[in-house]
């Protein structure tokens, strides 16, 4: 996973889709950008949800607004999520190129 070329670790930020999400676009999961919404599921921080604010790809962690702990010197810093613990409960469709993937998948699946 660590060694796998950069171009394809956007594959390894996929995560599955909420209830009505997956109704909606016809796909189980979709690879995580920034912006969209994510609801943890595993790990101390379990149940919270937030935006995603960064995607670190050479660590394969995801940075999610909320999710910080305080240091011993009194700052805060942003706790890393990998995103096989998340599920995605809001997309970001901003970008043309992401909503016509959806279309396509959904196209495909009503085939």
């Amino acid at each position: 996973m660590y060694e796998s070329p950069h171009h394809s670790r956007k594959t390894l930020f996929s995560a599955h889709l909420s209830e009505d999400l997956r109704a909606k676009h016809s796909t189980r999961s979709f690879p995580i950008r920034v912006g969209d919404t994510v609801k943890i599921m595993r790990g101390d921080f379990a149940g919270i949800e937030g935006k995603v604010s960064g995607v670190d790809r050479g660590k394969v962690k995801l940075y999610i607004d909320g999710v910080t702990r305080e240091k011993t010197s009194g700052e805060t810093v942003k706790i890393p999520v990998h995103p096989s613990n998340v599920m995605i409960t809001g997309l970001n469709l901003d970008d043309k190129w992401r909503r016509q993937s959806l279309e396509r998948r959904k196209a495909k699946e009503e085939e």
